[in-house]
């Protein structure tokens, strides 16, 4: 018998933030295909670290504990900064156009903000303050 697909399963698919990291990670990607001039271990770490955005926050909600999540949304964090970095790295020596710097410096900006917003409620839950 077929299941009938009803929704998101996984918490993190519910989330405003995974959907905005997605859409960065999408920009990325296709920016850096289009893009052959960029050293291929500049490119590697780029998608690395952008990916590693989306599944640490993705393993954060699945996990139980508190502070098992805000480890992994702390991670996910780190991980938006190292983004910001290599794209500031690829706008200098590459030339990468101000406008397509701008909209993906805004998105990891955004994601940072709401990453933080996760850290945040997590210790607010733990009682941490």
């Amino acid at each position: 018998m077929k299941r009938r697909y009803i929704g998101s399963m996984f918490p993190f698919e519910k989330l405003k933030v995974y959907v905005l990291i997605q859409d960065v990670n999408f920009s990325v990607l296709r920016y850096l295909v289009s893009n052959k001039m960029i050293d291929l271990f500049i490119k590697d770490q780029w998608k690395r670290a952008s990916t590693s955005i989306a599944l640490n926050l993705a393993e954060g909600t699945g996990r139980v504990g508190i502070k098992d999540k805000q480890k992994f949304f702390i991670i996910a964090r780190s991980s938006t900064f190292e983004c910001v970095a290599i794209l500031q790295i690829i706008k200098r020596q590459y030339s990468m156009d101000g406008q397509i710097y701008r909209i993906i410096y805004d998105q990891y900006e955004e994601i940072s903000k709401m990453l933080l917003g996760l850290i945040r409620s997590t210790r607010k839950t733990a009682g941490m303050n």
